[in-house]
């Protein structure tokens, strides 16, 4: 919804959704995170920014997309967040854009510009790649010039813990042969999350007590474009795991959600897409140890009240 003039900048959305999940999934265990004694009691809740896909280039617009704006939405986003008491922020992807035609000196100066304007954000921040940060660079290139705090800058994919929570980061920018996306070499549509990324994501996932969210930029909730090719393959690990409250992704630029299993996925929409501060679109999300989260969403984002995830049955 459009803010008044009046209102200040970071006026959130008015548009607050309640979405239940089922009130139980199938099995006997009980999560020991959900259990006063073990995690919720005396726990605060773990507060983080979301934004996506700035796609920041110093280019004309096309259609809707309004690239140099980006850097702009990006200053009015940070300093919402810098005003609130937020653990960490992470961008999910399509950081930036690049030139018609591109060259590849000009690209890694749009990621600087982009990243120094994340960077103001008083805390840790993160980033899960988008296929277009890699066009006209290679992952190496993309992960250099960002900080992904306390993680290996030879990781586009990884995971990190704050206070209670857990937190995993994906990176589904493989073609389906495996081979990774490089200088514009691979197709949008067919994204991939590779055997050794699945792989890795099963023991990071069996290796925590905690409650988990996951970050990536292309959809693991539906089948075909603008879905991950090997979606319900990553699905079936994070629905094993049984600890795996929400997914948030980007991508899909007009944002959608869906409850899939017991899992929420959220698609925030696209920073990028209209012009004027009145069309950005960033987000604060709330998890509480009794597994709800809040969206609260800011200008175009969508609020939403994620209830319910993963609760298991008593047997």
């Amino acid at each position: 919804m459009k803010a008044k003039s009046s209102a200040p900048v970071w006026r959130p959305s008015r548009r607050l959704f309640l979405k239940a999940a089922a009130a139980s999934v199938a099995g006997s265990a009980v999560w020991g995170w959900r259990r006063p004694d073990a995690y919720a009691m005396g726990r605060k809740p773990i507060r983080f920014g979301l934004v996506t896909d700035s796609h920041y280039a110093e280019r004309e617009p096309a259609g809707v997309r309004y690239y140099r704006e980006s850097l702009t939405k990006m200053g009015e986003c940070i300093d919402r967040l810098n005003a609130e008491k937020l653990q960490f922020a992470i961008e999910t992807g399509d950081f930036k854009d690049q030139d018609t035609p591109p060259a590849e000196e000009r690209t890694l100066a749009y990621l600087r510009q982009v990243e120094a304007a994340f960077q103001r954000f008083n805390g840790p921040t993160y980033h899960a790649l988008g296929n277009h940060d890699m066009d006209s660079l290679s992952k190496a290139q993309f992960l250099a010039h960002v900080t992904n705090a306390g993680v290996s800058p030879e990781r586009s994919y990884y995971s990190f813990d704050r206070k209670w929570l857990h937190i995993a980061v994906l990176d589904a920018n493989f073609n389906p042969d495996g081979s990774a996306y490089d200088h514009g070499n691979f197709d949008w549509t067919q994204p991939f999350v590779p055997s050794a990324e699945l792989d890795w994501l099963r023991r990071d996932l069996a290796g925590t007590r905690r409650p988990a969210i996951v970050f990536l930029h292309q959809l693991l909730d539906g089948v075909g474009n603008p879905y991950v090719n090997n979606a319900d393959e990553v699905r079936a690990v994070l629905e094993a795991a049984g600890n795996v409250l929400a997914v948030f992704q980007g991508h899909h630029h007009s944002g959608s959600y869906s409850h899939v299993n017991g899992i929420h996925y959220y698609t925030l929409k696209a920073m990028i897409e209209g012009s004027g501060p009145e069309n950005n679109s960033y987000a604060i999300g709330e998890v509480r140890p009794d597994g709800d989260i809040t969206i609260t969403g800011y200008r175009r984002a969508e609020s939403m009240e994620l209830v319910g995830a993963r609760e298991a049955a008593a047997g």
